[in-house]
């Protein structure tokens, strides 16, 4: 159904702009995909999180991953169900161990330093880490999403060692190694993902 209403808006566009090859509606209708699909996404992960007396915290890990999940970027499953399900998975598996897990402050402070060390060597590796229907292929586009993803990943960790909230602390810690491994080759190869800037070439000024 999103498939169909995706199409049929994408070809509605390419009416009213001719200009728009092949490549360039792809990219439109990849783009409408996610943003739609989304839609009914948050509803289902939210009703499930009430289910089980975690919408709070699902919403809460949702608003402190968005700023380094849109800067990393990561790998997007081929199918609506199979991003529902991994979506559902993440913002609500993520609360529950938040919940479950509990930290004494030495163990904490390694785990954020261990994870600061390998976030910040992933990051200069892969991000941003997009997509071959959504590529970002400019070399400017590329370095700013780069440093964001430094500066909201650094910020992050800082704020998890400052706090002395277990459940936030660990939201931002799982979070934000669950993103950074998002965002690694070897997850794009486990879900049969390409990284956008190797099927397009070099990335241009």
């Amino acid at each position: 159904m999103i498939d169909k209403i995706c199409m049929f808006l994408t070809n509605r566009i390419r009416k009213e702009m001719p200009d728009i090859d092949d490549e360039k509606a792809e990219v439109i209708n990849y783009g409408l995909q996610n943003i739609i699909g989304e839609i009914p996404k948050t509803f289902i992960v939210l009703i499930i999180a009430y289910v089980f007396g975690i919408w709070k915290e699902t919403l809460l890990t949702f608003l402190l991953l968005i700023p380094f999940k849109n800067a990393s970027g990561g790998f997007h499953l081929k199918t609506h169900l199979g991003c529902i399900i991994a979506t559902t998975v993440f913002y609500c598996g993520i609360p529950i161990l938040a919940k479950m897990i509990i930290l004494d402050e030495i163990t904490k402070y390694m785990i954020i330093g261990s994870l600061w060390i390998f976030g910040m060597l992933m990051i200069k590796l892969y991000a941003p880490a997009d997509t071959e229907n959504l590529p970002i292929l400019r070399k400017k586009d590329r370095k700013k999403q780069q440093i964001i993803s430094y500066i909201t990943f650094s910020i992050g960790l800082l704020v998890a060692g400052i706090l002395n909230y277990n459940i936030i602390c660990n939201i931002i810690i799982f979070g934000y190694l669950l993103q950074t491994l998002m965002i690694t080759k070897l997850a794009y190869r486990l879900t049969n993902n390409k990284y956008g800037y190797e099927v397009y070439g070099d990335a241009s000024i």
